[in-house]
């Protein structure tokens, strides 16, 4: 190759190197997802979660199992979403900050941010789906399989390793708090009991091979979750409109654990 040549080839290599890196199909969140969720709140149950990203396309696939089960009769809903913006961890039991045994969404809420993407069972996955009840995980054991839109906000957070999936609704047969506590007003609708919006399952979302899944929770610990507070809670208010229509009072009476 002689000197023009090269001259020539040199900058066409740079500028062709910052295009492929500029593309869609470079980017840097795209790839496999995966966590094994952690308890909180006593809560019983397990979860696993899997997401493969493709620029602004993610296959969800959830697995929930051993959750409380039925709620005034009917399967007991449970929403989840992916968190983002903040330090990318889950609560553990020193951020009960008022002491009444349950981390609520806004003690949490610090660790894992506001909510970015619903996990839900079909239809919108925007923050204003936080409260569907009608779109979350219904009763004790439930999947969600299903490809969704992510926005920019939730590819940022994959990207920088602080996405952060949150499971709510707590037994009242295993909850750490008391009766009382559980159906105190939640910090989310003072018209829903604090147990009903708490969060029970959380893990960190950890890129990993394609399709593969950790034996252990993305560094959650037994207990981990959080989010901004004032974030998490515009979010997770946004579908308050189904709650009432799901039967108005939400106070759950405290069973034998036996009945769970």
């Amino acid at each position: 190759m002689n000197k023009k040549m090269r001259l020539i080839a040199v900058p066409a290599l740079a500028i062709s190197a910052v295009a492929l890196a500029g593309s869609p199909a470079m980017a840097a969140h795209d790839g496999s997802y995966s966590s094994t969720l952690g308890q909180l709140n006593g809560t019983t149950g397990t979860g696993t979660i899997t997401l493969d990203v493709a620029g602004d396309q993610a296959t969800v696939n959830l697995q929930v199992s051993g959750l409380a089960q039925t709620f005034m009769d009917a399967p007991y809903p449970h929403v989840q979403h992916i968190h983002g913006g903040a330090a990318g961890v889950c609560p553990t039991p020193a951020d009960d900050a008022n002491g009444d045994g349950i981390i609520s969404v806004s003690e949490g809420a610090p660790g894992y941010g506001g909510i970015q993407t619903t996990l839900t069972t079909s239809g919108a996955t925007t923050p204003a789906e936080g409260l569907n009840l009608a779109l979350g995980g219904q009763g004790g054991t439930y999947s969600i399989n299903r490809t969704i839109t992510i926005d920019e906000d939730t590819q940022k957070s994959l990207a920088a390793g602080t996405a952060v999936v949150v499971v709510h609704g707590l037994d009242p047969a295993t909850s750490t708090g008391s009766a009382e506590a559980f159906n105190s007003p939640s910090d989310l609708n003072p018209d829903l009991p604090l147990g009903a919006t708490s969060p029970a399952l959380c893990g960190t979302l950890v890129q990993t091979q394609m399709g593969a899944m950790p034996y252990g929770g993305a560094d959650t610990g037994v207990a981990t979750e959080s989010s901004s507070n004032t974030a998490g809670m515009i979010a997770l208010g946004g579908g308050l409109v189904l709650a009432a229509a799901a039967g108005g009072t939400y106070a759950v009476r405290r069973r034998a654990a036996h009945t769970a």
